[in-house]
């Protein structure tokens, strides 16, 4: 059953809100300070997350910012954008990839095992309303998927 089907069959309201979690880390080098920029080209976690917002009609939002891509283009993030070059999600990745410092979408944390090796997490939080949610039926394959219920929050891991 996918994670569509088990959401609907809760009959939760329309407004309710669809938190997705997705995060990623590999090992990396501090003593060099490359760790974030290896996380970013050793994982997928922007790739991932460009496709979900790239989702036509799909609503996404992330706590303190709003709208990705109302805040991308209101950073002219977007402006470059030539249709038909290559898809938006490309673009997308590409320009988070490369303004990875200037956002605010996708968070990164470094352990330092010692004074040469560590590992670095890049990790991403969103929400978009129930009703959106299911009207688009986004690829959500290896989000965790979190909607607060009357008994409780549920987790589901697509």
């Amino acid at each position: 059953m996918s994670v569509f089907d088990r959401l609907t069959g809760l009959d939760l309201p329309a407004d309710t809100t669809v938190t997705m979690s997705y995060s990623e880390g590999t090992d990396v080098f501090v003593h060099n300070e490359t760790a974030v920029d290896d996380a970013i080209s050793h994982t997928d976690v922007i790739s991932t997350f460009a496709g979900l917002v790239a989702t036509p009609g799909l609503h996404v939002e992330v706590p303190y910012s709003g709208n990705v891509l109302e805040e991308m283009r209101s950073k002219d993030m977007l402006e470059d954008y030539e249709r038909g070059s290559f898809t938006f999600e490309d673009y997308i990745t590409e320009v988070l990839s490369e303004n990875f410092y200037d956002q605010e979408f996708i968070d990164k944390s470094v352990e330092s095992y010692d004074y040469k090796r560590g590992f670095c997490t890049l990790e991403t939080t969103v929400t978009v309303p129930l009703a959106n949610f299911l009207e688009t039926r986004p690829c959500v394959g290896g989000w965790q998927i979190s909607v607060s219920t009357p008994n409780g929050t549920l987790t589901f891991d697509d």
